[in-house]
């Protein structure tokens, strides 16, 4: 019976350390390894901004469609930009016009006899036609931009990718350099992962991700970055461009958290990346080589 009893007292403190040391362990992964639930899908999105104002005829675009480089967003009234042209290619015209006709009189005094011809009049005849030549090199200058502005017109896709909160319609108004159609660069898709900063002594560039989105599926990447800096709400600057700094100190301090730029290597086939999703990231450190 004693033995039994023995027996039993050392499975119960065999199990009871092993309890403790799995407790341990995990206490550590937990507190001490590089993750973190707090992760954000992010891409680059494009604000598309016309350089001319006008009333949009056109708009063949819809919410959330996929487009490719250089594909119509949308085109704006074209027939006050083009009557724009034809007054500059009439301008020009009337410039070359009279660019030739002073040409044509200056070489007509040089010909003529110093002894006819004073020396003013041929200054003047040879002012006018450089005066000609400048009007003439303006007015070409001016039908370039008349036709650039009419080339504005048309609003094209600046990346492959994705029309997102699509909020103009044909017969809108659109303002020059007021955006109008945001597309989000398909190509541009990473991940922020906000780690706590007592944990990024365990993570490096390069060091391999594994990405848990909480739609169930995984995506592999790597540590692209860190940033090196982030806002101190209890120093900002004050009036006298001195450090305005709280007296107030808390007893409870929390780590604060640094992005770590997360490069996407693999994205699951069908899988729809959103910026702004939520993502758990988790940082495998790369072993040291040996010697």
């Amino acid at each position: 019976m004693k033995l039994k009893s023995v027996i039993g007292y050392a499975v119960t403190i065999a199990v009871l350390c092993g309890a403790a040391l799995t407790g341990q362990r995990l206490w550590e992964q937990y507190m001490q390894a590089p993750w973190t639930r707090d992760g954000r899908v992010r891409a680059n999105i494009i604000n598309v901004a016309s350089d001319v104002s006008g009333r949009v005829v056109e708009m063949p675009v819809k919410d959330n469609q996929q487009v490719k480089k250089g594909d119509l967003l949308l085109r704006i009234d074209p027939d006050k930009y083009q009557i724009a042209v034809e007054q500059a290619e009439a301008l020009v015209a009337a410039k070359k016009a009279n660019l030739k006709m002073r040409e044509s009189e200056a070489q007509r005094r040089i010909a003529l006899d110093r002894k006819v011809v004073s020396r003013e009049s041929l200054d003047d005849a040879s002012n006018g036609a450089a005066v000609a030549k400048a009007e003439y090199q303006e007015a070409l200058a001016k039908l370039d931009e008349a036709k650039w502005s009419l080339s504005r017109t048309e609003l094209r896709a600046p990346v492959d990718g994705y029309v997102t909160n699509l909020n103009v319609h044909q017969g809108d108004y659109a303002a020059a350099g007021v955006p109008q159609v945001a597309v989000v660069d398909q190509h541009s898709y990473w991940v922020y992962g906000y780690f706590e900063e007592n944990k990024l002594l365990r993570i490096k560039v390069g060091d391999p991700v594994r990405i848990e989105l909480m739609s169930g599926q995984v995506m592999q990447g790597h540590v692209d970055s860190i940033t090196r800096a982030i806002y101190d709400r209890d120093n900002p600057q004050s009036r006298e461009l001195v450090a305005d700094v709280n007296p107030t100190f808390t007893w409870v301090r929390l780590a604060q958290r640094i992005p770590v730029r997360i490069h996407i290597d693999t994205i699951p086939p069908g899988l729809v990346l959103a910026a702004g999703t939520t993502a758990t990231v988790i940082v495998k450190p790369q072993q040291p080589r040996a010697g």
